[in-house]
């Protein structure tokens, strides 16, 4: 049954709604620019290159999740709550990201065997972890611009100019070096990325005048910050521990394969992650107001457009998952099983993620335990799986399904516990299921048993449209009411 919320709530719903809208776009731009870069980095540069890269990124990515400090979620609480200037908070939120950076890049400058554990080292790429100040810069700066709805700067930086960047950089670089040029495109993305995010950020909030740091307030700041920050690197670990483990049993080359699949799954993951910053200062103003009624609703409706969005393109990915995986280069094939599970993480996790969105504000603490309980389970599971598989004789590519499994479990009993623990907080329902779900997949199934009888560009060129055409129809006429419907509304009539 559709949720229909009360007209106090309306404009957020309108406000989620334009979000979605940008944000879906941005998925479409994205997709259309990263299918690109693993077609050149499949076949031009080859398994193990890209394993390489790969495990480089992992390490370097998360070494940047941390030195944001939560501020990516958690400026927008920070802005809710001061009488000061706004463009003064941001400024301490990106000194308190520039300070963590310079320790983190420096640990992995020292250390750089934690970016390539298995290869040697060239000069160039110590300076690898210099990109960590771009990605924290960007992701404040984009984070500051959507407490202002500006979704666009984002969808801008991290759907066009970045993803395009880096296909364009690999390609001229292959002509380098297919060693290194991967890693250095990527190095280029991220300055263009991050130029990216200035621009509209200084627009918007202007020069910083009269700002000085204070280091009281932004001592403060980091330690309020610490759990918010935990389970980010957390949620965002979740999504990489399981290559960083593979890694630990299967040779470079299957980790490249896996990270093939990883980088398509992800792809419908930044619909649900880019609902953060439009959600989050909806979530806070209607908590400052005592309305937690209104925040329970806002959830189940993001969590439901996100859920439907997100199974709709597990779907229409994963049922012609060998076509998708062999466009990269035939080597990559074998991981379609892998695909299949990471495609299914992405759908059981919308709930927890979404859940998240407010239990940040409300239970951050709870929150953050059972985030490590969740990723100490993966980890669990995933050394279970693979030493079961391999226990058994079978292919050392099956190998690789083993941790996208583990992520399923653990992801889907997050789920379950942090909706539960949401709704008793906010003393209203929190659920983004619906019945619906069921009948457009069934639906979307049947179509693509039959396009998948077709030759590969006809399964691939027309029959991913038409399962996602399937099930949109089930979806719009039997699981979207008035509410849902403002997804797609570019403006509201008037009366």
């Amino acid at each position: 049954m559709a949720l229909t919320a009360p007209a106090e709530t309306t404009e957020d719903i309108q406000a989620l709604a334009k979000g979605g809208r940008t944000n879906f776009f941005g998925f479409l731009l994205r997709l259309a620019a990263r299918l690109p870069f693993l077609f050149i980095a499949g076949r031009w540069y080859g398994e193990e290159a890209l394993g390489r890269f790969a495990y480089a990124v992992l390490v370097v990515e998360f070494a940047a999740q941390i030195a944001t400090f939560g501020l990516k979620r958690g400026l927008a609480e920070q802005l809710s709550k001061t009488d000061r200037p706004h463009v003064h908070v941001v400024w301490d939120a990106l000194l308190v990201g520039g300070l963590a950076s310079v320790v983190v890049a420096g640990i992995l400058m020292i250390f750089p065997q934690a970016m390539f554990p298995n290869s040697q080292i060239n000069g160039l790429e110590l300076l690898l972890p210099l990109t960590i100040f771009a990605l924290v810069g960007s992701d404040l700066t984009l984070a500051a611009l959507a407490y202002r709805f500006d979704i666009a700067a984002t969808v801008r930086a991290r759907s066009v100019i970045e993803p395009w960047t880096i296909s364009i950089a690999a390609f001229g670089l292959a002509f380098y070096s297919t060693r290194d040029g991967l890693i250095i495109a990527y190095a280029v993305s991220m300055v263009a990325a991050l130029l990216a995010s200035l621009w509209p950020f200084f627009r918007s909030y202007g020069v910083p005048h009269g700002w000085r740091p204070r280091p009281a307030p932004i001592v403060r700041l980091m330690r309020q910050n610490m759990p918010l920050a935990a389970a980010d690197a957390v949620e965002w670990g979740s999504r990489r521990l399981d290559l960083a483990i593979l890694g630990l049993f299967v040779s470079p080359a299957i980790v490249g394969i896996y990270y093939v699949a990883q980088q398509v799954a992800s792809l419908p993951q930044k619909l649900k992650t880019s609902f953060d910053p439009i959600l989050g200062p909806v979530i806070t103003r209607n908590l400052e107001a005592g309305d937690r009624a209104a925040v329970a609703r806002q959830v189940s409706q993001v969590g439901f457009w996100i859920i439907a969005a997100q199974a709709g393109i597990a779907l229409a990915l994963g049922i012609p998952g060998e076509g998708v995986m062999g466009l990269v280069g035939p080597g990559f094939v074998g991981g379609v099983g892998a695909l299949a599970f990471l495609l299914g993480a992405e759908v059981v996790a919308a709930t927890a993620v979404v859940s998240e969105s407010a239990l940040i504000y409300v239970a951050r603490h709870r929150n953050m335990m059972i985030s490590l309980v969740m990723i100490v389970i993966q980890a669990l599971l995933s050394v279970v799986f693979i030493l079961a598989i391999q226990e058994m004789g079978w292919p050392a590519l099956w190998v690789a399904a083993g941790p996208p499994a583990a992520l399923c479990c653990a992801l889907g009993l997050a789920s379950i516990v942090k909706a539960r623990l949401l709704s008793r907080l906010l003393d209203s329902p929190v659920n983004g299921w619906r019945w619906a779900l069921i009948w457009a997949a069934a639906v979307a199934i049947i179509v693509g048993y039959v396009v998948t009888q077709l030759p590969e560009w006809l399964e691939l060129g027309l029959g991913i449209p038409l399962i996602l055409g399937a099930y949109g129809y089930v979806i719009w006429t039997r699981g979207f009411g008035p509410d849902d419907r403002a997804l797609f509304r570019m403006k509201e009539k008037r009366a």
